[in-house]
């Protein structure tokens, strides 16, 4: 080969070199953590009182934490939000039960984000919790290339493994089931495999390995990951790296001790991705978003403080502690390191965000709710959006910087939050409210929810609803955190207490948790529902504890 030659084609195997990386710098990938039921005072980024999480904070340290980030205070509408970029009431995922009835085929079918992806060229990815949020079908039919992928909630250990776990350290996981376990015997599927855990295993460890094959076999070309952690959802069990609990402490102490190993067992899982991407090279070409799905459970919401303060509502509820979630973003050379938006935004601008990262179209044959957020990633301080929606089963409302209106036309002044939500009167003449009444107003007119798929209740157990326009009766309606018992008509505690009457065959004057469930149409919800109404921990139901949802009420007349 003579000089000529040999310079022509090193020159031309620079030239593809650089389009290749030229190729690589306009498609960054794409890791999307989403915590489960991890709450906004859990992170210490955000001033947490009780929890350290030192790689989520070195990812705000490095990029861009949001104040002011929204989404649907329950797993399943918030998931739904994430994927589609559209509200509730467009997708039907209205409530937990509604997720499982979006329509997954035909030209009205709901586009998610990997679908958008690979439009662009992208590898996808779900690793996680999957089963509950969208029930009608797995993550394949949604646009997935590869899942890993359980059904259900706070999966760790196998039930074996949860035992020996409650036999060693004498502790009660969330007090419910026998012996205080009512783990999941431990089914997962990697892609069309069904496995089941092993005695030794930890499904958080298994969906870490399972996420690093994933980077590692696809670090050539872009590639989106949606994982979906396990923590820290309840059953809490202690994790690999826990220390027995000291016996000196009561229960109180000891739960709380385990619950603060796994929300820094999860931050470790996350330190440790962020490690592989620096071995490999990636952190100049990934974009990395961390989420909370939702508030703090209702359990630790008292201890989930900043600054001594408790925020107002938690998971569940539609005030300020239900979907007022962490949210950073570290997307190196873009994002300004140590930065902080107060910008409002929510859930769904996700899919537009990750869609103009990636180059990729929206959907033009429907309604995208989402807003991108690359112009303030890139360092913009206005927003477009100016205020967020949320929404759970009957209620919604927005919410700008200031103020929250309501779809009972209640006006909520919001200059404390999250640690206050101050009523205002609804014949208030003070200049501001009504100002603001006038634009939340006109923003609830705009988007008309009313008109879109609804759900009866709270959006926690209701009843499959598909139709728009028509509410559907819940199968054992819950009182959201708004709505106190007490506030019930006597009858409807009269007619509560003739279905416990009923239900109690054996006149025992209390139903144990299996029974319960067996009674009910949805047992994911009753289960939630019987951990709700339990109030003293004890495995059973009471009268008054059915009666009264696990709330103080009057006498029921018997």
């Amino acid at each position: 080969m003579n000089a000529r030659v040999f310079v022509a084609l090193l020159i031309l195997s620079l030239g593809v070199d650089r389009a290749q990386s030229a190729e690589k710098s306009v498609k960054p990938n794409i890791i999307f953590i989403l915590a489960d039921d991890l709450g906004f005072a859990e992170v210490s980024a955000n001033k947490a009182d009780h929890y350290k999480t030192p790689n989520i904070d070195a990812l705000a340290n490095e990029g861009v934490r949001f104040n002011h980030f929204y989404t649907a205070p329950l797993c399943g509408p918030s998931r739904a939000m994430i994927l589609t970029g559209r509200y509730g009431f467009r997708s039907g995922a209205v409530s937990q039960t509604a997720c499982g009835d979006m329509i997954r085929t035909g030209p009205k079918a709901e586009v998610m984000v990997p679908s958008v992806l690979k439009k662009a060229g992208y590898s996808t990815a779900m690793i996680g919790k999957w089963g509950q949020i969208l029930p009608s079908g797995n993550a394949a039919e949604w646009g997935f290339d590869h899942m890993l992928s359980f059904k259900g909630s706070g999966i760790y250990w196998n039930k074996t493994a949860a035992a020996a776990w409650v036999k060693k350290y004498g502790i009660a996981g969330d007090k419910d089931g026998e012996n205080g376990v009512r783990a999941n015997p431990g089914p997962y599927n990697i892609n069309d495999k069904n496995l089941m855990l092993a005695d030794n295993e930890y499904l958080p460890d298994l969906l870490h390995t399972n996420a690093i094959d994933f980077i590692n076999e696809h670090k050539d070309k872009p590639f989106f990951l949606y994982y979906s952690m396990s923590h820290v959802h309840g059953q809490h069990l202690p994790t690999p790296d826990s220390a027995p609990p000291d016996m000196g402490k009561d229960a109180t102490a000891r739960y709380n001790q385990i619950y603060t190993d796994n929300i820094t067992y999860m931050d470790k899982l996350v330190g440790k991705l962020i490690a592989e991407l620096d071995r490999l090279k990636l952190r100049e070409n990934t974009v990395i978003v961390f989420m909370g799905d939702n508030g703090t459970g209702k359990r630790n919401a008292d201890r989930a403080t900043i600054g001594g303060r408790r925020l107002v509502g938690q998971k569940g509820s539609m005030e300020e502690g239900g979907g007022l979630v962490p949210f950073i973003v570290h997307w190196r050379g873009v994002t300004a390191s140590g930065s902080v938006n107060d910008n409002i935004s929510d859930a769904s601008d996700l899919l537009p965000t990750f869609a103009e990262i990636a180059g990729a179209p929206l959907p033009e044959d429907r309604v995208i709710d989402g807003i991108s957020l690359v112009p303030q990633l890139r360092g913009e301080t206005t927003s477009r959006r100016t205020w967020a929606f949320t929404q759970l089963g009957e209620n919604w409302h927005v919410r700008e910087a200031g103020w929250k209106l309501n779809q009972a036309a209640e006006l909520f002044d919001m200059k404390n939050a999250p640690f206050e939500e101050i009523s205002v009167p609804a014949g208030s003449k003070d200049d501001a409210s009504v100002a603001a009444r006038k634009r939340l107003s006109a923003a609830l007119v705009q988007l008309d929810p009313a008109a879109g798929f609804k759900a009866a209740g709270d959006g926690r157990g209701d009843k499959k609803q598909n139709k728009k326009g028509k509410n559907s009766a819940p199968e054992e309606k819950s009182n959201s955190a708004e709505t106190s018992p007490a506030a019930k008509p006597d009858e409807e505690l009269a007619e509560r207490g003739e279905k416990f009457d009923k239900l109690d065959k054996d006149k025992a004057g209390k139903l144990g948790r299996d029974y319960f469930i067996s009674t009910q149409r949805d047992g994911a919800s009753a289960a939630e529902r019987f951990g709700k109404y339990d109030v003293d921990g004890d495995g059973f139901l009471s009268r008054e504890e059915y009666v009264t949802r696990g709330r103080k009420s009057k006498p029921t007349g018997k």
